[in-house]
């Protein structure tokens, strides 16, 4: 089996590396075997040229034309709804989960420990049960 992702006009991306890291882009145009030039105007991403190295290819693609303005791309990013689409994506939790994970300050970490550790006592305390009335 082949390759499925391809570096191609429309692609969506997520910035691996660098500013923009961990938001969505589109490539609008690519230069050469090493970078593309992307945009992304509703994730705050500015238009910039990117080695290739610094991005992860989604499965999503748009159609736009090589080389479209932001005007043009936001529209067509609105109209195929692809952050939604990738939010949604086992990939796109996974992000989430960790962008929430590192906004916890202090206390709702401890919070969170305070929680973990009651869930492990009730769940100790049920196999134990379960354990005693299975000798008998």
């Amino acid at each position: 089996m082949g390759f499925a992702r391809f570096v191609e006009v429309g692609r969506v991306v997520l910035v691996e590396y660098g500013t923009g890291f961990g938001k969505t882009a589109v490539i609008v145009d690519v230069l050469d075997q090493n970078k593309c030039m992307i945009d992304g105007p509703t994730t705050g991403v500015a238009r910039q040229l990117i080695a290739y190295k610094r991005i992860a290819l989604t499965d999503f693609t748009i159609e736009i034309p090589r080389g479209a303005s932001s005007a043009q791309l936001e529209e067509a990013i609105k109209a195929n709804d692809v952050l939604a689409k990738f939010a949604a994506t086992s990939w796109g939790k996974k992000l989430d989960k960790q962008r929430k994970r590192a906004e916890l300050n202090d206390f709702d970490r401890f919070k969170l420990m305070v929680a973990k550790k009651e869930k492990s006592r009730l769940i100790a305390k049920e196999y134990k049960k379960l354990k005693k009335a299975a000798k008998v």
